[in-house]
């Protein structure tokens, strides 16, 4: 049951995502898509409606987990402030690629205007983009990123940068002097999201007295990762640290408590969830960066519309990174990262 203190949060929250949420200062990828990780400050203000009805369909791997939550939340609220169409199917899982691809099938026959894809694989859905882009069709990644030249947009954080950026919180909070025995949960392999933060978290760790023992790929259900995460603890009862995606941190803490390991292993998210924002304030969890999902969604919309009226757009951005810990989870907004309390999925607007 969540405490009075997390009730009142969640409370004055869903009162807070509904504010203005533009201009809006972003990363702005120059060039586009560079993989040098070359980006900068840069104010964006959002549309205030669309020149027509647009018919945006969204395809994205699941609503199985909160972070996904916010994204239908980000994607519904703008949507229906710009009085465009919205169709948004999940997959159901990141195993689904089969099922991803069919739903992204339908959107071309169903004659979608524009494609908003959270790829559950990078070149997993190319075929199906460069359709779209053959009939003159805005394809805008979202979050997971994707490997195609045919993309109009990307609004996504670096998960590299993420996995750097909870790596880099390890090195200088968790350090001891001795060297850390590190459990790690990226994500689904496959998933450029996942290969991203698994990237950026082993560079970070390089040459620092963090060692990474054991590597558990899967899917982020609850279940699965519970299952990794009991199982990685049964090979390394030793463990320092448990660190990877919000649901493996999630996952991490009943089991820790179960054993009785609380006390002495730590545990780190390299992203952000409602279950992570409590095991913070709880003391369960020692910290995660957000992506801020819910803005991410929200300007992956807005770039939708943009490509279709043929308006000026940055083709690569990202709300910026927030990192939170103990120190200011009860300070920073977090709006753009969490839905609303008591947000259920929304899957059509203005039809």
């Amino acid at each position: 049951m969540r405490t009075l203190v997390a009730c009142l949060f969640l409370f004055l929250f869903s009162t807070a995502a509904s504010a203005q949420w533009s201009p809006l200062n972003v990363d702005v990828w120059t060039p586009p898509f560079n993989t040098e990780r070359k980006h900068s400050a840069q104010s964006y203000t959002a549309l205030d409606k669309g020149s027509k009805k647009w018919n945006l369909c969204v395809a994205i791997p699941h609503l199985k987990d909160a972070y996904w939550l916010a994204v239908n939340y980000g994607l519904v609220e703008h949507a229906k402030k710009l009085g465009v169409e919205l169709t948004i199917q999940a997959a159901g899982g990141y195993d689904k690629l089969d099922v991803q691809r069919e739903q992204v099938a339908q959107c071309l026959a169903g004659n979608a205007d524009a494609l908003i894809l959270g790829a559950i694989k990078g070149d997993g859905l190319n075929d199906l983009i460069e359709k779209f882009a053959a009939q003159g069709k805005p394809v805008i990644d979202l979050i997971n990123g994707i490997k195609s030249s045919k993309i109009s947009g990307r609004t996504a954080a670096d998960f590299f940068e993420m996995g750097k950026a909870a790596a880099d919180y390890a090195v200088k909070n968790l350090a001891t002097g001795k060297e850390l025995k590190v459990g790690w949960l990226p994500g689904p392999k496959g998933a450029a999201w996942a290969e991203a933060g698994d990237q950026g978290f082993r560079q970070a760790l390089a040459g620092k007295p963090l060692k990474i023992v054991d590597t558990a790929w899967g899917d982020t259900g609850l279940a699965a990762q519970s299952a990794l995460v009991a199982k990685m603890l049964d090979a390394h009862p030793d463990l320092d640290l448990i660190a990877g995606t919000a649901v493996s941190a999630e996952a991490a803490v009943p089991e820790l408590r179960r054993r009785k390991l609380n006390e002495r292993v730590k545990v780190l998210s390299y992203y952000f969830s409602p279950a992570v924002y409590l095991g913070i304030q709880r003391g369960g969890i020692v910290a995660a960066p957000s992506d801020v999902p819910g803005l991410q969604a929200r300007l992956a919309v807005d770039v939708a519309v943009r490509a279709l009226e043929k308006k000026p757009f940055p083709q690569h951005m990202s709300a910026q990174i927030q990192l939170i810990d103990s120190k200011n989870v009860g300070k920073i907004d977090l709006s753009g990262s969490l839905a609303p309390q008591g947000f259920r999925p929304i899957f059509s607007v203005n039809r």
